[in-house]
């Protein structure tokens, strides 16, 4: 049963829309594994707005960084997102983008290490404009090496361009 899609795509991009509806084709009861941590009420807001897209039948699991903890043998999830787990992991470890990386392929290794059905959304950053700060540099370059990570233990990879998924894997 195991099988993984990755969904990257620029932001607002229909990235989280297009997997709920993949997971709501495969499943009676998802699971939405929500990484984001509220920074600040900006975020409360995003959050409350993506909580308020999910019918009533989907479970919400939330978990900021310790991915490889969870057991979900036999369930659909939608992992949303890649972006924000990354950036739990990347401000935990002090903005090391060594350290950080070796964490996040640590912990994804072990977190795919089950039977489901897995759909991944990421965002693409490395398409815009070459961010001006050097942390936000560390950081793309830390989401770029792992969106490839995720991308090659994939069965299947989608960019979303202006809400339609284009196939790439």
């Amino acid at each position: 049963m195991k099988y993984i899609t990755f969904i990257t795509g620029g932001q607002r991009s229909g990235k989280s829309s297009y997997a709920q509806k993949l997971a709501e084709n495969l499943s009676e009861n998802p699971i939405y594994l929500a990484t984001a941590r509220k920074w600040d009420k900006d975020f409360e807001k995003r959050i409350e707005r993506h909580q308020n897209d999910r019918a009533n039948k989907w479970q919400t699991i939330e978990e900021e960084k310790e991915l490889g903890k969870l057991k979900l043998d036999g369930k659909t999830v939608v992992l949303d997102c890649i972006t924000l787990w990354l950036t739990n992991i990347f401000h935990d470890n002090g903005y090391d983008v060594e350290i950080s990386l070796e964490y996040a392929k640590n912990q994804w290794q072990q977190f795919i290490n089950q039977n489901f059905n897995l759909i991944i959304v990421s965002n693409e950053l490395g398409m815009g404009v070459h961010p001006e700060q050097e942390v936000a540099r560390k950081f793309a370059d830390l989401q770029g090496w792992m969106n490839q990570f995720i991308a090659e233990s994939s069965d299947e990879v989608y960019l979303m361009v202006s809400g339609l998924p284009m196939k790439v894997k």
